[in-house]
């Protein structure tokens, strides 16, 4: 038996607003038949199944993130990535905010974000230059 991890980064939470339980179980069922088109065997016959042989997989919408973890709109960086990377009145290290001496050093910060350790770094170059 398998652990099955899939990860569906950007899956807009707007497609969720309707029926938030439904849409769950048609994105998980549709994206059990595309790894079916892929693989050699069905991963039903993969996956541990529970005591009524239900498969052992637990699917978690934006809507579902964003109520559990008060992750806005689901999205583990905070807000949507998107293009241009910068906005009107980021400052020079991108982890400023509208208050002062608030600084964002985490996934949502303009430069970096995710696991990468840029923001932190950003807003320690802006704490310390801030103090000169």
């Amino acid at each position: 038996l398998h652990t099955l991890t899939l990860f569906g980064l950007h899956t807009p939470a707007r497609l969720f607003a309707g029926d938030n339980d439904a849409v769950r179980e048609d994105l998980l069922k549709s994206t059990l038949a595309q790894l079916d088109a892929h693989l050699a065997e069905p991963i039903a016959d993969c996956l541990a199944t529970d005591a009524d042989g239900r498969p052992c997989i637990e699917a978690r919408t934006p809507l579902d993130l964003e109520r559990d973890l008060r992750l806005p709109g689901g999205n583990i960086f905070h807000r949507e990535l998107s293009w241009p990377h910068t906005q009107d009145g980021t400052g020079r290290w991108g982890v400023e905010t509208a208050q002062a001496n608030v600084l964002l050093c985490g996934a949502g910060a303009v430069r970096g974000g995710g696991v990468s350790g840029v923001p932190g770094h950003n807003a320690a170059m802006a704490v310390l230059e801030a103090d000169r």
